[in-house]
């Protein structure tokens, strides 16, 4: 697949941001997500897809040099050639402790465009494929919506995944293993993937 789409992957959080860790340390949000965003950046390069790091350091780099970047690449080459994602793990709680929440969900902003919607919409469609959507009550449209800085302040179609919980303990063990990795990963790559061609078709 050729595309004329930018493609910017934010890896959430960083080395030094407190909690943002399963209880007994195993997973660290900084670090999984940094793998998954170099896993999918790669692979969507295999596929002919313009993808970029959007934060590649390793420490947290603040919402608003995020945002910054994204809107200067959109400013650069058309906010209607640009989408982002922005990957995290979720939590159900901040106290250290295990809980019984579990699954992968996606988020738009309050103020989510068409473009946002169709793109969350991939990726929950992805998800349920899957059997990745846990025990929560999820809205009729597959989706969330939230005052998310990242898809709220950023310009073009924009999505947060939290995937999974880091406070889940089978949910963690999926996280760690090679199977999960390479499942959630999948999800992401196929997801932009099919987004982008629905784009094309236009």
């Amino acid at each position: 697949m050729q595309t004329t789409m930018i493609v910017l992957i934010d890896n959430g959080h960083g080395r030094e941001t407190p909690g943002k860790r399963s209880p007994d340390g195993r997973l660290r949000e900084y670090a999984w997500t940094r793998e998954l965003a170099q896993r999918i950046v790669g692979e969507l390069r295999r596929r002919g897809i313009d993808a970029h790091l959007l934060t590649p350091e390793q420490a947290d780099i603040p919402l608003r040099e995020r945002v910054k970047r994204v809107n200067d690449i959109c400013h650069k080459v058309g906010k209607q050639n640009v989408l982002l994602v922005s990957i995290h793990n979720n939590a159900a709680g901040a106290d250290g402790r295990w809980h019984d929440a579990r699954g992968f969900a996606v988020y738009t902003s309050n103020n989510a465009g068409q473009g946002s919607r169709r793109l969350a919409a991939e990726f929950y469609a992805g998800a349920k494929a899957r059997g990745l959507t846990g025990n929560r009550a999820t809205p009729p449209q597959g989706f969330w919506q939230a005052s998310l800085a990242m898809c709220r302040d950023t310009k073009c179609a924009a999505v947060l995944t939290e995937n999974l919980f880091q406070d889940n303990r089978e949910d963690v063990a999926y996280l760690l293993s090679s199977e999960g990795k390479t499942a959630i990963a999948d999800l992401h790559v196929n997801a932009i993937s099919n987004y982008i061609a629905t784009c094309e078709q236009r």
